[in-house]
């Protein structure tokens, strides 16, 4: 998924949104002040796109991950939903600090499998079922304009559950599924974004990528 495709500079820090304190966002996630701030000259870019009202609404983040707002595809729905953490249809700017994190080099580990065990779990189960599983890699491969064939789709779902179901009940629980990308770490390669440590007020462009599981 090619994400957020900023890179702007700025010479003044815009103000951030009431009730948010850059010190506080700091104190709850990896970033420092000054990247939070430099952040914040990210969020009013991206709210700023279709409407300028300080929130990240669905079409704009389509637009941040596809320079189109009207393409739809189950897995940016699904990472906005994860962004969208007071499920009121908008990203506001606690949300996108708190989410990005996720992705930050020196976010813990567990963060990371955890918010890419609810990126499967569609369903909010605490599960993962085979069914999720192929609407995501199926997602996946055509949000990375990727083809397979129905069969080849069939034999990475198979081979995955295979490998992550230990208990084989059909589902992939949250031990099973940490034990599962701790077994394939290159699962997690793209839950990393080298940028996120370099902030500064001239921000770098920086590229999300994700796979489907080998």
């Amino acid at each position: 998924m090619h994400a957020f495709k900023g890179c702007f500079r700025s010479t003044k820090t815009s103000k951030l949104p009431r009730g948010e304190d850059p010190i506080v966002l700091a104190s709850e996630t990896p970033f420092t002040v000054n990247e939070i701030e430099a952040l914040h000259d990210l969020f009013k870019k991206l709210s700023s796109t279709i409407v300028d009202d300080d929130l990240i609404h669905k079409e704009e983040f389509q637009l941040a991950l596809f320079s189109n707002s009207s393409k739809q595809n189950l897995f940016s729905n699904r990472v906005f939903d994860l962004f969208d953490a007071k499920h009121n249809g908008v990203i506001e700017f606690g949300e996108f600090v708190r989410s990005l994190s996720v992705f930050h080099p020196y976010a813990s580990e567990e963060d990371k499998i955890t918010f890419a065990f609810r990126l499967y779990d569609l369903r909010q189960t605490g599960y993962i079922e085979r069914v999720e599983l192929k609407e995501m890699v199926v997602a996946i491969l055509s949000e990375l304009d990727s083809t397979l064939t129905d069969d080849a789709v069939d034999s990475i779902v198979d081979k995955t559950m295979i490998e992550a179901d230990l208990n084989g009940d059909g589902r992939i629980d949250p031990e099973e599924w940490k034990d599962f990308v701790t077994k394939n770490p290159s699962l997690l390669k793209n839950m990393t974004l080298p940028y996120l440590k370099e902030l500064t007020l001239a921000f770098p462009s920086f590229v999300l990528h994700t796979e489907v599981p080998d």
